[in-house]
């Protein structure tokens, strides 16, 4: 290698190799004098029958083909910011690494050290040294680290058998308390099963001529509602197992129930819904008219303000606290509405799903009125529930794949699809801490999933059973 500014030493003569004196110039001594003269001027002999192997290999820069790496030779000095160490100094090392000032100048994060050219399934940018920052960042710029995308598991880890849990679309048989205790209808009996201490208890049975259609837990999770084939609601103790009411004023089964602090919806068969406050005296409050078919879905907003109604003429209605005419109307699903989430992020947005004919999950503004999007989610729409910790959301699904579905909202982006069931995933409840999920199927199972983070970071590992993995029976 050269040096700048210098001139490069002379060659000795052959002659001049080794400074002996003339009586040792015999031949007596030539062998000798060759071996010397080999290891003194090695760079120039050469063993025709042995090829000399070196411990390291310098590549020539002018042998060496920088465009195979996007690079462009630059002139000047072999360590300089523009030279190939420089920026190979500047992809391995951090950006705050004390020699980046000066390495990274002249580097650019478009240009991908070590590419290939075919397409992986991990992004091309995750492969870069400088944390896989976009293009349009400039260089020597500190980058955030990229955040990982959760893990979601695609089993269950819980199934409890449910024998008699009915393969029916327009009931609602399960619903999770804030006390972390589960509220199970199967045939004419209702049971509750505590997640702390996976404890059964049988809360009643309403006699053999009936049989449960629907149950709701009220807000603090002591007392639950029971919605009857023979169009009566009653209001159980949950925890002295004991009846304290039961209401009149539906003709048919009351299929949807839903709670707002003291008052208590009702939605039935016979196409109204029923306003009951459980402090009055009187069995219903005000009468809501405005389905055609049977009312299979309701939903009370987080702000108790405004009540989502569902039913079979394929319609969705919203009501406010005191009409007895839907305040607006949807009619763009072409199928029966049992689905409604309200987002518990931004007020006024609602979610709707319809059935086998329409498949589509639909988004609106209740304060705008105004429809914001639709998914097809290629299966009928069961069930939607919005994670109160991040702006997710999960759906269940029946005819054709009975799949469960992790959303991303509002891009809409699928973060898990979870399988297990092999008949309609009929049924949904939310755990009180909002981590974990519990789905029921007229495949007489109920499985339970963590899909979402905890609120405040905290150990993503459900306190709600996660120590009794397998498979029990709830009665």
């Amino acid at each position: 290698m050269e040096v700048d500014g210098e001139d490069p030493p002379k060659k000795p003569s052959s002659s001049s190799q080794l400074n002996l004196p003339p009586s040792m110039n015999r031949p007596t001594v030539s062998l000798e004098t060759q071996r010397i003269n080999r290891l003194i001027d090695s760079n120039h002999y050469h063993s025709p029958s042995k090829p000399i192997y070196s411990d390291r290999f310098i590549p020539s820069r002018s042998g060496s083909n920088f465009a195979l790496f996007g690079l462009e030779p630059s002139p000047g000095k072999e360590d300089g910011p523009g030279s190939y160490a420089g920026m190979l100094r500047a992809a391995m090392f951090e950006p705050d690494t004390p020699e980046k000032g000066d390495v990274v100048t002249g580097f650019s994060p478009s240009r991908k050290m070590f590419r290939y050219k075919t397409e992986t399934q991990r992004p091309v940018n995750s492969f870069s040294p400088l944390g896989g920052a976009g293009d349009d960042e400039a260089p020597g710029v500190s980058r955030s680290p990229v955040k990982p995308t959760r893990n979601i598991l695609k089993s269950a880890y819980k199934v409890l058998d449910a024998p008699a849990l009915q393969d029916d679309f327009y009931l609602n048989l399960v619903d999770w308390s804030a006390q972390n205790v589960l509220a199970v209808g199967l045939a004419n009996c209702v049971y509750l099963w505590n997640a702390c201490t996976s404890k059964v208890t049988k809360l009643c049975d309403i006699g053999v001529d009936e049989s449960v259609c629907s149950v709701s837990w009220a807000l603090r999770g002591t007392h639950l509602a029971i919605g009857t084939s023979s169009g009566t609601v009653e209001i159980w103790d949950a925890l002295r197992c004991k009846r304290i009411r039961t209401m009149e004023g539906h003709r048919l089964r009351v299929g949807a129930l839903a709670w707002s602090s003291s008052v208590l919806s009702s939605g039935s068969r016979d196409k109204s819904i029923l306003q009951r406050d459980i402090r009055c005296q009187e069995d219903h409050v005000s009468k809501l008219t405005g389905h055609k078919s049977e009312v299979c879905g309701l939903k009370w907003s987080y702000d108790n303000r405004e009540l989502a109604s569902g039913g079979n003429d394929n319609k969705l209605l919203v009501w406010n606290q005191h009409s007895t005419q839907p305040v607006l109307r949807y009619c763009e699903h072409t199928a029966a509405v049992k689905a409604i989430a309200w987002s518990p992020h931004l007020h006024g947005l609602l979610a709707s799903g319809g059935g086998t004919a329409d498949r589509c999950i639909r988004f609106w503004n209740t304060t705008t009125n105004t429809s914001l999007n639709c998914v097809d989610t290629t299966s009928q729409v069961c069930n939607l529930a919005w994670s109160k910790n991040v702006n997710e959301l999960v759906s269940t699904h029946g005819y054709s794949q009975n799949q469960i579905i992790v959303w991303k909202y509002p891009t809409m982006s699928k973060l898990a699809t979870l399988t297990g069931h092999t008949f309609r995933v009929l049924y949904l409840a939310v755990s009180p801490d909002g981590q974990t999920i519990v789905t029921g199927a007229g495949d007489e199972t109920l499985r339970f999933w963590n899909i979402f983070p905890s609120p405040k970071s905290q150990s993503r590992e459900s306190k709600i059973g996660a120590l009794s993995f397998g498979r029990t029976t709830i009665r």
